[in-house]
């Protein structure tokens, strides 16, 4: 085993010890850190919301464990504690008690892919007070599948100047941010340029005369095989259960006279993405035109381009699959935001488990059979 495990739960406790905490300091009678850290565990565990986190931790086994390793002055928390808790912290101070575990996690990398994405909670719409469901913009490590920041937004239109704001979040020097179509903004191209980051940002309709200019550059000189421009070309083919899916990526230096280039700051490549799918005897199209601040390197590309799917597939289908977020109904907008995050932090430690032929929907039914499962993929040790 690395390390204890008392010790473990101790270092856990330690990133939340200058957290403020937001209760009154009357008829308190359980410890922050203990609140969190037991809220931390029962997520992982299948918990969904303040009730269940009471239940599990109550469960005689669990209990018995909790005692072990935490103060617990006055014993187990009631779900009245942790829903208090959820909904007075603040968010943001929240997620920022967790950067130097995260860091833990990520290590240090050359080249870091960051892709941003938002998700809404569809169930979380409060009629009674006139709210929307809440919407997250998040920043999520595709190679390290975790989720380093989020910012949350009443409304999926608020996405122009809520990632800005999830920027500030992280650092992205010597990082590749791929962002969707909503994202493709001069301003947010500067700022990743000025952080010492780089960006590859698709062009669609909501940049009209850029996605014009560089479609029709690409469709002029696909038609002679780029015989007069320089390009770079790489192709991959996947088969999945009968799907077999090819992508062509050609990346080229921009030309001179692209109108609007000087917009752009750190502008140097574009990029096309030709994916044909063939399920069942039927093949379909689809083509992507891209702006990028990379240098021609079509191998480099292709990886940021891909694995930007990834915070779709890999982190917002498994939040609603294994974790079923879009079924929630929490309507406090601290509780939901302070919850969601929790649920993304579990997902990254999960991921972190070595054991990749075990589902994560079993990993989490394990955390919440078996303390020395969850003390597995907390500490990556056992008991």
């Amino acid at each position: 085993m690395f390390g204890s495990e008392e010790s473990s739960l101790k270092s856990i406790a330690e990133h939340f010890e200058e957290l403020a905490d937001p209760r009154s300091e009357v008829n308190r009678e359980h410890l922050l850190v203990d609140v969190i850290v037991i809220s931390i565990c029962a997520i992982l565990a299948g918990a969904d919301g303040p009730t269940a986190i009471a239940v599990w931790a109550k469960s005689p086994s669990v209990a018995a464990w909790l005692k072990q390793h935490l103060a617990l002055p006055n014993g187990i928390p009631s779900k009245d504690t942790y829903r208090r808790v959820l909904q007075r912290l603040q968010p943001e101070a929240f997620q920022r008690c967790f950067e130097s575990w995260l860091q833990s996690l990520v290590g240090t990398h050359d080249v870091r892919f960051l892709a941003i994405d938002g998700k809404t909670l569809r169930r979380s719409h409060d009629r009674k007070h006139d709210l929307g469901a809440l919407h997250l913009v998040s920043v999520w490590a595709t190679e390290q599948k975790l989720t380093l920041a989020q910012v949350a937004t009443s409304e999926k239109s608020n996405e122009i100047t809520a990632i800005p704001q999830v920027l500030d979040l992280v650092d992205v020097k010597n990082a590749i941010v791929t962002i969707d179509a909503m994202g493709t903004q001069t301003a947010i191209a500067a700022k990743i340029v000025d952080g010492g980051g780089d960006y590859v940002l698709p062009v669609k309709g909501n940049q009209g005369g850029l996605e014009q200019a560089v479609t029709e550059f690409f469709a002029d000189h696909l038609e002679d095989n780029f015989a007069r421009v320089k390009v770079s070309r790489f192709e991959t083919t996947e088969t999945h259960h009968g799907r077999v899916e090819k992508r062509s990526y050609f990346q080229v230096n921009v030309p001179d006279d692209l109108p609007g280039r000087q917009r752009w700051k750190g502008l140097r490549t574009l990029g096309l993405v030709i994916r044909t799918r063939e399920v069942n005897g039927l093949e379909t199209d689809e083509i992507q035109c891209s702006i990028s601040s990379l240098k021609r390197n079509v191998k480099l590309f292709a990886k940021a381009a891909r694995g930007h799917w990834g915070i779709e597939n890999t982190c917002h289908w498994t939040l609603d699959m294994t974790f079923r977020e879009d079924e929630s109904r929490t309507r406090d907008r601290h509780v939901c935001e302070n919850l969601a995050w929790l649920r993304r932090f579990a997902l990254g430690l999960l991921k972190q488990h070595p054991n990749t032929k075990t589902s994560l929907a079993m990993k989490r039914r394990q955390a919440g059979w078996c303390v020395s499962f969850l003390s597995e993929v907390l500490f990556k040790s056992t008991t």
